[in-house]
């Protein structure tokens, strides 16, 4: 016997990983060296959260996708039309800044109510989906300030895989240190749930999907409505590149013990 689930997707948009990011200090506070010019990617994580949400509703016949996101609508838009091809799901946006310099306290609460603004979403039936980590913010944070914020208890964060029984039970596997599984078991929805790079492929591209999602994407676009970051009291002193430094001195003939020696006291000091 199938279970029907609401599943929401919370996955914004970042600069292609293959351009150079220059942080540089801007009147409205960090950001990136022509952000808005930069090509634009759906986070990595939140692209292996949203595979994984399509291919557990597509195995529970009645379940439904949502992906949320927060970033300015512009750049949504052109990635939206790369991304409706991969799998099936409702865009709603928060049309707002996307940086990895925003508060994770203020995504986070846009985020929540932007959730708790959809029409026909059953909380009780929600699965809430999200990267573990971001590919512009590292704090792991966010998913779990939203999942408070809806009053989800069950977390799960570094997800690899989810088994839905025919009970209505999640079986939920959790990276943990080296290379184990922590195996856990919920009675149902709601829960919330931080994915890591989980076991699906990309899917490959589907014109028919993509017009059918773009039917619905584009109006979701067009009323997307501002979000309100301006409650941060998070302050940034300044931002540079991680200064790196390369010594190399070329010595021939050397033996190994003294090549171990050496490098073993420059990793200590």
């Amino acid at each position: 016997m199938g279970n029907e689930f609401h599943i929401v997707v919370c996955g914004s948009i970042v600069p292609d990983p293959l351009q150079t990011l220059a942080p540089q200090d801007t009147p409205q506070g960090p950001g990136l060296q022509n952000e808005m010019m930069l090509p634009a990617v759906l986070d990595p994580w939140a692209g292996h959260a949203l595979y994984e949400a399509a291919n557990l509703a597509a195995n529970n016949p009645g379940s439904q996708v949502w992906l949320v996101a927060l970033g300015p609508k512009a750049k949504l838009q052109q990635v939206m039309m790369a991304v409706s091809q991969k799998a099936p799901f409702q865009l709603v946006v928060a049309d707002g800044s996307a940086s990895g310099f925003t508060d994770a306290f203020e995504t986070a609460k846009v985020l929540a109510e932007t959730i708790d603004g959809i029409a026909g979403l059953d909380k009780s039936k929600m699965l809430l989906f999200g990267g573990w980590q971001s590919a512009s913010r590292g704090s792991g944070a966010v998913m779990q300030m939203v999942g408070e914020r809806l009053g989800v208890s069950e977390q799960f964060q570094g997800v690899d895989k989810v088994v839905v029984g025919d009970d209505g039970s999640i079986e939920v596997l959790e990276r943990v240190e080296g290379g184990a599984y922590q195996k856990s078991v919920v009675d149902g929805a709601p829960a919330v749930m931080g994915w890591a790079t989980g076991e699906l492929p990309e899917p490959p591209n589907n014109p028919q999907i993509g017009m059918q999602n773009m039917q619905k994407n584009m109006p979701a676009l067009q009323q997307a409505k501002p979000a309100d970051l301006s409650g941060t009291s998070l302050k940034f002193e300044s931002v540079e590149l991680p200064q790196t430094r390369r010594e190399t001195r070329i010595v021939k003939d050397a033996p190994l013990e003294e090549m171990a020696r050496e490098i073993v006291e420059w990793l200590k000091s």
